[in-house]
């Protein structure tokens, strides 16, 4: 699974084992040990992140400056998911 960042303690990685064919772009977030059901965030065609889940109980006031920290960066995070899984949709 690559790792796209490290930001505030926390890990935010793609799971390599997506299906085919592939999830619309999006994130797992972990605090140590990346894992599939990891909290997940997808990244919108506009570059806004959408919390699907938040498995990995992040606490609210961290969460939120992990989200603007991808929102910040998801042209970077878009652009490396497309080099990686050589294709992207988006889910909204």
């Amino acid at each position: 699974m690559p790792q796209i960042f490290k930001f505030g303690g926390y890990i935010i990685f793609f799971w390599s084992n997506e299906n085919k064919p592939t999830e619309p772009v999006h994130v797992h977030i972990a605090k140590h040990n990346p894992k599939a059901n990891s909290t997940k965030v997808w990244i919108t065609r506009r570059g806004k992140a959408l919390i699907c889940n938040n498995n990995s109980h992040i606490p609210s006031k961290e969460l939120r400056k992990v989200i603007a920290f991808i929102e910040a960066n998801s042209n970077e995070i878009i652009q490396k998911w497309y080099e990686y899984f050589d294709e992207i949709c988006y889910y909204c």
